[in-house]
């Protein structure tokens, strides 16, 4: 086995062990999707600008998605997946905990993930 491949493997247990220890499945969207964040703005604005804002600027429902705490680096992909699924308890901002948001496949979740990540590149947000 390759030596990237390796530690890409290590890496993805170690990130995996926290959740899987803490016994929540993470959802997973279907192998093979390519999320797009066009489609992922439309379901944003449905199921998720009420609290984030229409723009990702945040209400006072919700924090603004539009801020560094959601780069991959600190709120990876199956963050978003697990928020939307079980819900989050507050723990960057003081919104209260987050509800969990009905009606969402992890399709459709990795799609507004996409849309969520591309939007702060736009704003010159690294």
């Amino acid at each position: 086995m390759q030596p990237c491949l390796i530690a890409l493997l290590v890496i993805t247990a170690a990130i995996s062990l926290p959740v899987a220890a803490q016994g929540m499945q993470v959802p997973k969207p279907s192998p093979g999707l390519m999320p797009n964040p066009a489609a992922g703005k439309a379901l944003f604005e449905k199921s998720c600008a009420s609290c984030h804002g229409a723009r990702l600027q945040g209400s006072d429902q919700g924090p603004p998605m539009l801020s560094t705490i959601y780069e991959p680096s600190h709120h990876g992909d199956a963050a978003f997946q697990l928020a939307v699924r079980n819900g989050s308890r507050a723990h960057h901002w003081q919104f209260g905990d987050m509800a969990p948001v009905s009606g969402l496949t992890p399709d459709e979740v990795a799609q507004i993930t996409a849309y969520v990540r591309l939007e702060p590149r736009k704003a010159g947000i690294q």
